[in-house]
């Protein structure tokens, strides 16, 4: 199989839906996903997909912010490989291209949230050497 790891366009951000749908179990409907990311790609949001040969496959997102923590940092958001592609390395490899993608743009910090029920995650993470540093919090206004 040929793996790859690339940039998605922000012009083509809406072929992530199908995969952030099953990541989120369908939880907005496909007209809020464009219309958000729609607005996310006009911030500091990027998008990188893994493909396998000329189908996507996985996805992440990405955001770059200067925090007063942590200095300039990329915050890997909604990370999702098709089931069928896990646990064979791949989100190993993914991470690899995002972190140097992240110090490429200067970055030397990253951070992610993960669902609290999301076990395999919270192991994948600790493994890349991810630590828990607090709780997100979370309220509807």
């Amino acid at each position: 199989m040929a793996f790859s790891f690339k940039l998605i366009e922000k012009d083509n951000i809406n072929c992530i839906i199908p995969l952030i749908q099953k990541l989120t179990n369908n939880k907005n409907s496909d007209a809020i996903l464009k219309e958000r990311f729609a607005e996310m790609v006009t911030q500091n949001y990027e998008c990188a997909g893994v493909y396998d040969g000329d189908v996507l496959i996985g996805v992440s997102g990405m955001w770059f912010q200067t925090r007063h923590y942590a200095g300039k940092s990329m915050e890997i958001d909604h990370v999702y490989i098709e089931a069928e592609y896990q646990g064979k390395g791949l989100g190993k490899q993914f991470f690899k291209w995002l972190y140097a993608y992240a110090e490429s743009k200067g970055c030397n910090t990253s951070e992610l949230n993960t669902y609290v029920q999301n076990y395999p995650s919270h192991k994948f993470y600790y493994n890349e050497g991810f630590e828990i540093y607090g709780y997100h919090f979370y309220k509807t206004l």
